[in-house]
């Protein structure tokens, strides 16, 4: 239901809003103007679905304890499920109510994850953006050939992912990117394979904050662009320090809200039995244990970064605020 109390200090009349449903519920049928216009069936049901993160969790699964995924996009995601309602003493977690039924979800975002590998790449790599063309290759793929010649934990550069600037575990809109100890022996490789590593350590930071609040994680799955490369796979795995896993499906939040509505017109009992009857493990990467201790001394590094510089990006904020003023 919506919250009196809100719309009331809002000024919003409750007789303007929408009827809330459930994910699974049916909320109407389709008319017979819409259907002639999209093909479909005058009186398909329509089904209440999700937001696209709560659709993206039911089509990875992440509909029971224990389970959480890890969806790298332009952002990066972490969602856990969560049976009871849990909230991180700071509020640097979301805590919705999720797309299951009478459950809920925790919810931690790194702003730019994939984004920091696409501003790198749309930054400092024509020479590989015009290898691509010639060779027909995605240039993802070059960046991440070129991140393997690179060893773990890129010789101590660290990279902040912080250029659009963050949320989860810090909601500060003036922090920003950072390549930290920088040397001349870092060349392209070790820059790449940073950016990744940083990505993954802000996740982590995420998982962390779940982990503080008792919410089980039993299996990490990864989905998105991300999940598709064998390195930042294993980078996930090592970083983590735990097994991760990759679904077959791909499609995600669409697959997700396909099964909210077969749950809703019965083709399913619940959104438990669709994920069961519908999901299955791609593969499985396990942590390399030498990888591990030496990201768990880079990750120590990574978290007392943001506390040191907070000072100094907002600082820079405001003198760029005074400049455009």
């Amino acid at each position: 239901r919506w919250c009196d109390e809100l719309l009331s200090e809002m000024e919003i009349a409750p007789e303007w809003m929408p009827s809330v449903v459930e994910s699974v519920d049916i909320t109407g049928t389709i008319s017979k103007t819409v259907a002639d216009e999209l093909g479909l069936y005058t009186g398909t049901p329509v089904v209440g679905g999700g937001g696209d993160q709560a659709a993206g969790a039911v089509g990875n699964g992440i509909v029971q304890s224990g389970l959480v995924s890890v969806t790298i996009g332009t952002s990066g995601v972490v969602f856990a499920h969560s049976d009871q309602l849990a909230v991180e003493p700071q509020g640097l977690l979301h805590a919705f109510c999720h797309a299951v039924p009478n459950t809920w979800h925790l919810m931690g975002v790194t702003l730019s994850a994939g984004g920091s590998l696409g501003w790198f790449r749309d930054v400092l790599c024509e020479s590989e953006k015009d290898e691509a063309k010639r060779t027909d290759r995605n240039v993802y793929d070059i960046l991440l050939d070129k991140a393997r010649k690179a060893s773990p934990g890129s010789e101590g550069l660290i990279f902040l992912p912080y250029l659009t600037g963050e949320r989860t575990p810090h909601p500060d809109p003036t922090a920003k990117g950072v390549f930290f100890g920088l040397s001349q022996r870092h060349n392209k490789s070790y820059l790449i394979r940073s950016v990744l590593e940083g990505v993954a350590y802000s996740l982590r930071d995420c998982l962390e904050l779940m982990k503080k609040i008792d919410i089980p994680i039993e299996q990490i799955r990864l989905s998105g662009g991300g999940a598709r490369g064998q390195l930042w796979r294993q980078i996930m795995a090592d970083v983590f320090n735990a097994e991760v896993s990759v679904l077959t499906s791909t499609e995600g939040a669409p697959f997700g809200a396909a099964l909210l509505a077969g749950v809703g017109v019965n083709v399913y009992e619940d959104v438990e039995e669709a994920c069961n009857t519908t999901l299955k493990i791609d593969l499985k990467v396990s942590p390399v244990n030498e990888n591990v201790l030496q990201y768990e001394e880079y990750y120590n590094v990574f978290k007392k970064l943001y506390p040191q510089l907070k000072g100094q990006f907002s600082s820079t904020a405001q003198i760029i605020e005074s400049k455009q003023n």
